[in-house]
């Protein structure tokens, strides 16, 4: 465990070309160990910028260097299928959570998902929402052991799919 607090950050455009870099890695790392799947695509600046539009991404930074990311977004995202989740007025989503593959498995992402809720908390959201691949690379288990409940399982264009959440 990291013996430090976490305080994620909103992310600036001119931190877009670092998020994507730090997601691809994670995908590389992905596809190294499991072979290729659906988290197999390498992230662009482009597209991180299109999330920020979106929502809002955030960063946390250790020693100058992006360390986590996710992003919350009151918008559904694509995969997301309403049906299995506890009817909410104002839902909030986390998507897009990637933690520097040489971190992962020390508590930083505990400690993300934590500030994620407290932020989820402070903007009046009533449930956090995610999915996860149904596949033995997914964040099932960590999400499980983060306190999320797990709400259904889905297959959205060709891509198995776990769906989770956690009431705030």
């Amino acid at each position: 465990m990291l013996d430090s607090p976490l305080r994620l950050e909103l992310a600036q455009d001119s931190d877009a070309l670092e998020i994507a870099g730090m997601r691809t890695a994670v995908a590389d790392d992905l596809t190294a160990r499991f072979g290729k799947g659906h988290w197999s695509s390498a992230s662009t600046e482009a597209g991180v910028r299109y999330g920020m539009s979106r929502g809002q991404v955030f960063i946390a930074k250790r020693e100058g260097q992006i360390v986590a990311t996710l992003t919350l977004q009151r918008m559904k995202p694509w995969a997301i299928d309403r049906k299995y989740f506890t009817a909410v007025k104002s839902p909030i989503y986390l998507i897009a959570m990637a933690v520097a593959v040489g971190l992962q498995r020390h508590g930083l992402g505990r400690l993300a998902m934590a500030e994620a809720e407290r932020i989820a908390r402070a903007s009046r959201a009533q449930s956090i929402r995610l999915d996860a691949y149904d596949t033995p690379a997914g964040a099932g288990d960590f999400y499980t052991a983060c306190g999320y409940a797990e709400m259904g399982r889905a297959v959205y264009r060709d891509t198995p799919l776990i769906y989770y959440e956690r009431l705030l």
